[in-house]
């Protein structure tokens, strides 16, 4: 290939900068030409291309968010917007695409791969929900954000002998509320893969806690539960225990990514520009084992991720 697109979608994540950066240094290395795609999918209907050097790409490594800028694009979800994608990147004589983001990207790419687009998909996405990888693009950011701000609860809810609910992201995926909770020294993690009991898994724990001489709690608690706010209210009206509820939101995304993401980020964008000077597309990069690996899109995608044995065994023993 001599021409090659880049483009991120969906959700941003932290070291999106830093995968769009190695994408197109590695391009100019091997003298391909790179185009960037403004706002995701709906940036490639509307042929927002742009020329890219090193330079572009220049001072973008530390920061957060997306200097592509990203967006949903409902129009691709049907045959004829993937059609026009097509048309629109061949226009420009784009060649083959690396798609940055989610699970929900990579459908597109594999859609623009079946369509005659060779498309690679680069995983980043805080919710580390993709399956046949280790780890995403932005896990360990979001994670180091969501520790900063618990720390900085837990010395209030100790100072005034609290309870507090901390309700992170993870809609269909419980990963950050798992991991903080093990880091942070929480009772529990509430999350989407474990069905929880209110009576037994929140109020016992803050009842023998006291018992114990435990003078404050903490609970980590995924957006896919969600509810952070009516239980830190049951458990103020059953137990006496003043009880506040902090809904992180959206810091999760933002900030300067991890030297852990960056490493991963710079990875990722290399080797899914070295499939693509191979001709192959409809690839999905990975890491295992700490290795760099690809799969076919449709083989990742149909892989189901499940929360670890191990760590789940972890918290438990962690937060007795």
């Amino acid at each position: 290939m001599k021409r090659i697109g880049v483009l991120t979608s969906g959700g941003d994540a932290p070291g999106m900068n830093a995968a769009i950066r190695a994408v197109v240094r590695m391009a100019l290395s091997k003298n391909m030409e790179v185009y960037g795609i403004q706002k995701g999918y709906a940036g490639l209907l509307k042929g927002l291309f742009t020329p890219m050097n090193a330079r572009s790409v220049s001072n973008i490594l530390h920061s957060g968010g997306t200097v592509l800028q990203s967006s949903r694009c409902p129009e691709f979800r049907e045959e004829a917007g993937v059609k026009k994608g097509v048309e629109m990147a061949r226009s420009q004589g784009i060649e083959g695409l690396v798609v940055i983001g989610g699970d929900g990207s990579f459908r597109g790419a594999r859609d623009l791969s079946l369509a005659g687009l060779p498309t690679v998909g680069v995983p980043a996405t805080i919710d580390n929900d993709i399956a046949c990888t280790d780890t995403t693009i932005g896990f360990d950011t979001a994670l180091n954000t969501v520790k900063d701000a618990i720390d900085k609860i837990r010395d209030t809810a100790h100072s005034h002998e609290r309870c507090s609910i901390i309700e992170v992201m993870g809609r269909g995926a419980g990963y950050i509320a798992a991991y903080v909770a093990i880091a942070c020294g929480a009772e529990a993690s509430i999350i989407p893969e474990k069905p929880f009991d209110f009576d037994k898994d929140i109020l016992q724990r803050i009842i023998d806690g006291k018992k114990r001489g435990k003078e404050n709690n903490l609970f980590v608690v995924a957006e896919g539960v969600g509810g952070s706010v009516e239980m830190a209210r049951r458990i103020e009206e059953a137990t006496g225990i003043e009880t506040r509820a902090a809904i992180l939101g959206h810091i999760q995304r933002g900030g300067s990514p991890t030297v852990n993401d960056r490493m991963l980020a710079s990875r990722f964008g290399i080797h899914a520009v070295e499939l693509l000077y191979q001709d192959k597309g409809n690839r999905v990069v990975a890491i295992k084992d700490n290795v760099i690996v690809d799969y076919d899109i449709l083989e990742g995608l149909a892989m189901e991720k499940r929360m670890r044995d191990d760590i789940m065994g972890m918290a438990e023993i962690l937060s007795m």
